[in-house]
């Protein structure tokens, strides 16, 4: 090549179609290895749930890996592994994704599975299976957040954060009184307003040509029927007017406050610019808060700044765990004090330039392979609505600059932008009668925080 900017370097071709029944296909050629990354995103997350139905989403991650009418129970993953594959699914806020990657040579068999679970599952739900992984998603509830150190405080983000009724105010995972109220009719409904093909894409990457990917996934998917369009759900985004505040009692060593801001989503303009900021402020040992927090004044442990990548609004995190001794209103008036800073003096160039480089990096190992890159062209359809983003990322992060990150600090980093919770250790009389109680100390502080 002539040109040696990234952008030239990580360019990524692809082949787009849509089938008669509004599925979205993408293929992206990469002959380098005999393997080939499917990934099947549906428009629909967390956000989607009703009020007093939490958990649908993740709920469904795990049932659909439990059969379907031509795919025995549990076969899903057997078939993949037996072929020399490896699979998995997620769910989050926005969609939920199913994928897989395979010998290039067991291509047709991704296709196969992936059809008959969007095709063809409903016959195959039982009350037995809507059961056993009920059960599955409230272990994993109990494991991941209520008895995990530090486990609730996200969720008690979320819930000061946004009004009620707010499609982002509660935990991707649900609420255990939801899980237990979830019926058969509930699933079946669920199911048929968000997984039809209209609302799906599949992003087919690695070594295959796109005109046979094209036909073969014609084969497996063009007969599946058409669905409405689910409603587009209206609620408000600006952030609220005024801090909001929790507290949290935990079996933990270290207090650690959470700070989360109100940030552009990913779809935003300024999402880089933001992205940007977050490594400027707690990506590696330069940066702003772990310089000044845990190598210069000791009060921090450890220190982290990340944004998250939503459709219809974002987030920017900041979580930073106290060292023996600090109080979590010591470590926030430290952070304050360090973001003034920043604010008042604006961020040095050298300093962006290092962050955006991170930033960069990261893109890189994210499109390193054919998952990764499926991976991103799927999110990139699904929440932004066009699948070239791969193509322009690079552009888009070089083009941050100094002044860029200044303002959107200045616009940020107010405290009438964000939710504030502090994690405290319990005392040692609380867990002993919260042993005898047979509970954990966290339920009773969630349930003070209003979830």
């Amino acid at each position: 090549m002539t040109s040696h900017s990234d952008a030239d370097r990580y360019r990524f071709d692809y082949e787009e179609h849509v089938l008669s029944n509004g599925l979205r296909v993408i293929v992206h050629e990469e002959r380098s290895a005999p393997v080939v990354a499917v990934h099947v995103m549906y428009h629909v997350g967390s956000k989607n749930e009703k009020k007093g139905r939490t958990g649908f989403a993740h709920l469904f991650e795990h049932l659909l890996f439990q059969g379907s009418e031509n795919v025995g129970d549990d076969e899903h993953i057997r078939h993949v592994q037996n072929a020399g594959g490896t699979l998995n699914g997620s769910t989050w806020f926005d969609r939920t994704n199913y994928y897989e990657t395979l010998p290039s040579n067991q291509f047709e068999l991704a296709l196969w599975l992936e059809s008959d679970r969007m095709g063809f599952f409903l016959s195959s739900i039982t009350q037995e299976k809507l059961d056993n992984q009920r059960d599955v998603v409230k272990n994993e509830r109990l494991q991941a957040y209520e008895n995990r150190p530090y486990g609730l405080a996200v969720e008690t983000v979320l819930a000061n954060a946004y009004p009620d009724g707010h499609p982002y105010r509660h935990p991707t995972i649900g609420y255990m009184k939801d899980l237990d109220a979830a019926t058969l009719d509930d699933v079946r409904g669920f199911f048929q307003t968000f997984y039809g093909p209209g609302n799906a894409v599949i992003v087919i990457a690695g070594d295959v040509r796109a005109r046979d990917a094209f036909r073969q996934v014609e084969r497996y998917f063009g007969a599946l029927p058409s669905v409405a369009k689910p409603p587009v759900l209206d609620f408000p985004s600006d952030p609220p007017e005024e801090q909001r505040r929790a507290e949290l009692t935990d079996r933990v060593q270290a207090p650690r406050v959470y700070m989360m801001y109100h940030a552009p989503s990913f779809a935003d303009p300024a999402f880089e610019v933001a992205d940007v900021l977050a490594s400027l402020l707690a990506e590696g040992r330069s940066s702003v808060l772990h310089n000044e927090l845990v190598y210069r004044r000791r009060l921090a442990s450890e220190v982290q700044a990340f944004i998250w990548p939503l459709e219809n609004t974002g987030m920017l995190w900041i979580v930073t765990t106290a060292r023996p001794g600090v109080s979590p209103s010591e470590l926030e008036a430290a952070v304050d004090e360090v973001l003034g800073s920043l604010l008042a003096d604006g961020p040095r160039p050298e300093a962006v330039a290092g962050a955006r480089n991170r930033a960069k990096r990261q893109l890189v190992a994210q499109l390193a392979d054919v998952g990764g890159r499926a991976d991103m062209i799927a999110h990139s359809v699904t929440l932004r609505g066009d699948a070239g983003y791969v193509n322009q990322c690079f552009e888009r992060y070089a083009a941050v600059k100094e002044g860029d990150v200044r303002g959107l600090a200045e616009q940020l980093l107010q405290p009438g932008r964000r939710t504030v919770v502090h994690v405290s250790p319990a005392a040692a009389d609380d867990d002993i009668a919260a042993d005898a109680a047979g509970t954990d100390v966290l339920n009773s502080q969630s349930n003070g925080a209003g979830q």
